[in-house]
């Protein structure tokens, strides 16, 4: 199997008066082709992690690898470029741009990837196609229901062809039959080759992984 994540010994400290440490001593590895769920309570260090995967945020100590390149040493120019290219997020809340049109929202993935205008554009209706809404293309996010924007946000994520697509929460905001539609996409996605690690606090919804690590105060371990 190939390697998109590996973590070693990552921890993440942060500089409060309190000394926070958001993670300790984390060692994973995301294969190609995975799907992993994370699960623990608010504030166990879920959103953390997934922000050092996401290239977001730095260890304090460890060592981070994206498809084999160490990021410790990269510039924030090339990070920005790198997290364009390899990365893709589902957030919560969806983060659409309400005056653009479903199309244009997808076509924000390629902002760091110097695509052109034309392909930026195939690569949105064909995302904008895996995920059902390509006769929306052209519809404002304020014409859509809740699960159809989080679907135009799926599609933003995979429109750059990403090495692994982070799922923050994603179902966190719909009613119980939307989530279910959108966790059947996640595993429809994942059945043709996405690498996707979601992160929740819903133990139904982490089941559904074919792998599962869950986070207490800061520590990993992975679910039997």
């Amino acid at each position: 199997m190939t390697a998109v994540v590996e973590l070693r010994g990552v921890s993440r400290e942060y500089e409060d008066k309190r000394g926070t440490i958001a993670l300790r001593n984390c060692t994973l590895t995301v294969n190609d082709g995975d799907f992993l769920t994370v699960v623990g309570p608010s504030g166990s260090g879920k959103t953390t992690l997934l922000n050092i995967v996401g290239l977001l945020d730095s260890p304090t100590s460890g060592s981070y690898a994206l498809r084999g390149s160490d990021t410790s040493s990269m510039s924030e120019k090339i990070r920005s470029r790198t997290r364009g290219e390899m990365v893709g997020f589902v957030f919560q809340s969806f983060q659409l741009l309400e005056q653009r049109s479903c199309l244009e929202n997808v076509m924000l993935a390629d902002l760091y990837t110097g695509a052109s205008e034309r392909d930026s554009r195939s690569n949105a209706l064909r995302a904008l196609e895996s995920v059902g809404l390509a006769d929306r293309a052209g519809s404002l996010p304020t014409e859509l229901s809740g699960g159809q924007r989080q679907r135009v946000a799926i599609a933003r994520a995979l429109a750059g062809d990403p090495a692994i697509l982070l799922c923050d929460e994603p179902t966190g905001n719909l009613d119980s039959r939307t989530a279910e539609s959108i966790l059947a996409l996640f595993l429809a996605l994942n059945e043709t080759g996405a690498t996707i690690m979601l992160i929740t606090h819903d133990r139904a919804v982490a089941s559904l992984g074919n792998r599962r690590v869950e986070m207490l105060d800061g520590v990993l371990s992975e679910a039997v």
